[in-house]
């Protein structure tokens, strides 16, 4: 069985001086990493630093890791795609999803929806825009007439990749992107996304060849599992009271946990809430301890038909820990 090739999540250092930052990207390409994933919720901007990774390399490519259709246009999604994947040689990789009600509406005023029909119409027109077409397009959610980018496109269509969790996304994921972003998951869960992705791939008369399945795996390389296990319980509260995660942690078995959480999160009990986030579901979801154990978890991704593990590190919580120590140590354990 081929390597696979190794992904790691960068969105972590967005905070540093642009030097420092850069300097972060060259040691992600030296150390053989394929792809520097960036996100983007309340931080640093993902386009942004993709745009400063891809110039600061040369092998390296860069994906947003994911960021949301309702936020951005898809006339302007195209038009950053195309952009940066010709000027970069092809190296770059558009990440996309649906995000939630708090961010579409209360942070940036716009009318949210959870559809899956959003995220179809948006891959529609960045496809057109990217391949220099011109585009105009009467849709549910968007309307576009006559555009055309003037710039030349790109030699060949970025590659656009999906963030899925339930089985409606992973198959509209197979159906109509080059790959798929899973999150959340553990090794033993992913041959049955597989499935779904290959029910998607089925739908459009395709196979799964060449479809890049993509896993962000949150890591954490530290002497002290039980730090790292702790800032990994205060990640996971917070998405487990978004209703889409909640509703995905109980599809894969976390119920109990789940509903006892978000008992206590709504009765404004934060700590009870993290602390309702069991070892099971922290074993299950979290990859804690010396970089050996670490690695191992990992390649378990690979053996379960991930093509790209993704590190999303993290570093252990304490008020003496030198973050940005954390994550790199993280960084420098793999691939």
């Amino acid at each position: 069985m081929t390597a696979p090739r190794t992904g790691i999540v960068l969105s972590g250092f967005g905070g540093l001086p642009l030097g420092d930052f850069l300097e972060v990207a060259r040691e992600t390409e030296a150390r053989g990493y394929d792809t520097a994933w960036l996100g983007e919720v309340s931080g640093a901007d993902a386009v942004t630093l993709a745009t400063l990774v891809l110039g600061a390399t040369g092998r390296l490519r860069a994906g947003t890791g994911v960021v949301p259709v309702q936020t951005r246009t898809p006339v302007l999604l195209g038009l950053t795609a195309a952009s940066l994947d010709r000027m970069a040689g092809s190296r770059f990789t558009l990440g996309l999803g649906l995000s939630s009600r708090v961010i579409v509406e209360q942070w940036h005023g716009r009318h949210f929806s959870p559809s899956l029909a959003q995220l179809r119409e948006a891959v529609q027109i960045i496809r057109l825009v990217t391949a220099g077409e011109r585009v105009t397009f009467e849709g549910r959610f968007y309307r576009v007439r006559n555009f055309r980018m003037t710039a030349p496109p790109p030699t060949a269509p970025p590659r656009i990749v999906l963030a899925a969790l339930g089985p409606e996304m992973l198959e509209l994921a197979g159906e109509i992107a080059d790959g798929v972003l899973l999150n959340w998951i553990a090794p033993e869960t992913v041959p049955q996304s597989m499935k779904h992705l290959e029910t998607g791939a089925r739908r459009a008369g395709r196979t799964l060849a060449g479809f890049e399945v993509a896993a962000f795996i949150r890591t954490c390389v530290t002497d002290d599992p039980e730090a790292g296990d702790r800032a990994l319980a205060r990640d996971l509260t917070g998405y487990a009271v978004i209703d889409t995660y909640a509703s995905f942690f109980r599809a894969t078995g976390f119920g109990a946990e789940v509903d006892a959480v978000n008992a206590a999160w709504n009765a404004g009990d934060r700590a009870g809430a993290v602390r309702h986030i069991s070892p099971r579901l922290l074993e299950t979801l979290g990859v804690v301890g010396p970089a050996p154990a670490c690695r191992d978890r990992i390649a378990e991704f690979a053996r379960a038909g991930v093509t790209m593990p993704v590190i999303l590190p993290f570093p252990p919580a304490g008020a003496d820990v030198d973050a940005q120590a954390g994550l790199r140590r993280t960084l420098r354990a793999f691939p």
